[in-house]
């Protein structure tokens, strides 16, 4: 057994790790309906723009990522129809986290039809539950790969309200959560947010999961598989009902005029977890506090033309280093955007205080790149 992690590359291993954390994440389901950071791949982020700032994007975000931060931003598309794709990696490029969204205004542009779909996956985990044979000799072709990955399949809608610069969305989501073949969830959920304008100002409002999100875990493990488990001191995972608690999220902004063609909008957003306390700027039972903050520059040359400098800083946690000191750590965003005519692209490289870790090796840092279209169908005259 040895001679086993000299065979096996860095990511090969960390999949390993991965098969293991599964199956005692399938485990410790049993113990609690609620738990806390439930479908949390929800909660990464989503487009350079928001990525770079922090995910501080609830009320100012007005184009087709409004389908993700507050579907009430939709209503501010001037197009026929936008369309919008994201990709970024983590780990090391192991874990990939893909987006692809669409939005259609309807009724003179008053109100606004959207579809996202949303996969987190970690693709080729080694299957190592047969490598090591009943006589303990290691029979390394016994090894075979699986995917854990989730998805979300979302269909979102805006409208304007009489008061006048007051929107409302919402959104309807089918989450697919599957472990290989050893296990998968399906569960539904609810999100509503509001969205409010005045000159300059900007307000928004989220609640995540409104309803609680269900997700019903069904366990798929063969008699052989079973026994491994048991042979190994593990338990064996159940069926279970998991709920993912409300977020609320409050966020203001203002877009303000610096100088002829240059504008600066900051926006600071405050997160209300109710799974419990959290390692986050206030921990607090039954309700936790998070903070986010963002800033963009951006310069307008000509009409239909913008480049963009954003910043942020988000994940703020307390934490004890080697020496058992206390000490408060935050992560800061970088990202830009480009916007010609009918395509916007944006990055973001997110997580900088983490891409070097304590041994200078590479840290939880991500590039990000999301690209937008606006489709303009030309009216008859």
């Amino acid at each position: 057994m040895k001679v086993l992690p000299r065979l096996m590359s860095y990511s090969v291993f960390a999949k390993s790790l991965l098969l293991l954390a599964g199956i005692t994440a399938l485990h410790e389901m049993q113990a609690q309906t609620v738990r806390k950071y439930s479908n949390e791949f929800l909660q990464i982020g989503v487009g350079g723009r928001g990525l770079a700032m922090s995910n501080a994007q609830v009320a100012t975000t007005n184009d087709l990522y409004a389908n993700y931060y507050n579907p009430a931003g939709l209503v501010h598309i001037n197009n026929t129809f936008q369309i919008g794709i994201m990709h970024s990696e983590y780990f090391a490029g192991i874990a990939k986290y893909d987006f692809v969204s669409l939005a259609v205004p309807v009724q003179t542009k008053k109100k606004v039809l959207g579809f996202s779909f949303f996969r987190f996956g970690v693709d080729d985990i080694p299957n190592t539950l047969f490598l090591v044979q009943p006589d303990g000799s290691v029979d390394y072709t016994k090894i075979t790969s699986f995917s854990a990955a989730d998805y979300a399949f979302m269909l979102h809608y805006a409208q304007t309200l009489p008061v006048e610069g007051l929107s409302i969305g919402a959104t309807a989501k089918i989450i697919y959560r599957q472990i290989g073949k050893f296990a998968k969830a399906v569960g539904f959920g609810i999100d509503a947010g509001l969205q409010y304008h005045r000159k300059a100002w900007r307000v928004g409002f989220m609640a995540r999961d409104l309803t609680g999100t269900f997700n019903g875990w069904k366990m798929n493990f063969t008699d052989a598989e079973k026994q491994v488990l048991l042979q190994t001191n593990n338990e064996l995972p159940k069926n279970t009902l998991e709920v993912t608690t409300p977020m609320f999220i409050l966020g203001a902004a203002y877009e303000g005029n610096i100088k002829d063609k240059f504008f600066i909008t900051p926006e600071v957003n405050f997160a209300f977890t109710t799974d419990g306390k959290r390692n986050v700027l206030i921990a607090a039972k039954p309700i936790s506090i998070d903070l986010m903050a963002g800033l963009e520059l951006k310069y307008v040359p000509a009409k239909d033309i913008d480049v963009s400098i954003r910043t942020g800083v988000g994940n703020l946690q307390r934490s004890t280093d080697e020496l058992g000191k206390k000490r408060f750590t935050v992560s800061p965003n970088i990202g830009a955007g480009v916007h010609i005519k009918i395509v916007s692209l944006d990055y973001a490289l997110t997580n900088l205080t983490t891409i070097k870790d304590q041994d200078g090796g590479a840290g939880l840092y991500s590039h990000v790149i999301s690209l937008r279209l606006d489709i303009n169908k030309k009216q008859k005259e």
